[in-house]
């Protein structure tokens, strides 16, 4: 191949099973709940926190119909040490926003991200002698 050589684009033709496919999930899934930017900034800064002590390896971050999930791993290996939970549904009743540990127990629910990050994150203290 030489750069006088054409690029050529593979697409399924139209109407073919794989783009009938594709369209029918996407059109009847609907939008996905996902963090915006001010939430991700607020679960970084804990994140990156943890991260420089040494405490926190690894993140996935989940998005669903119904909710959005940022996963904390000690390590790659492992199930998440706590799951930030975002679901919608529930910004009436409890908050939107949930915190969750390996075992399942919620740790804290709320309607600001950042009171209920405070129940992961941990200040250092001064320590008067």
């Amino acid at each position: 191949m030489n750069d006088s050589d054409p690029i050529v684009t593979l697409r399924p033709r139209q109407g073919s099973p794989a783009t009938a496919a594709r369209s029918d999930k996407g059109a009847s899934a609907g939008p996905a709940t996902a963090f915006d930017r001010h939430e991700l900034a607020a679960i970084l800064s804990v994140y990156g926190r943890r991260v420089a002590e040494g405490e926190w390896r690894d993140y996935a971050i989940d998005h669903s119909r119904d909710r959005a999930v940022f996963s904390i791993f000690r390590r790659a290996s492992e199930v998440p040490l706590y799951r930030i939970v975002k679901q919608p549904k529930l910004r009436a009743r409890q908050g939107p926003y949930s915190i969750v540990t390996q075992t399942g127990k919620i740790l804290r629910r709320g309607h600001d991200i950042r009171q209920v990050l405070k129940a992961i994150d941990k200040w250092p203290k001064l320590v008067v002698a």
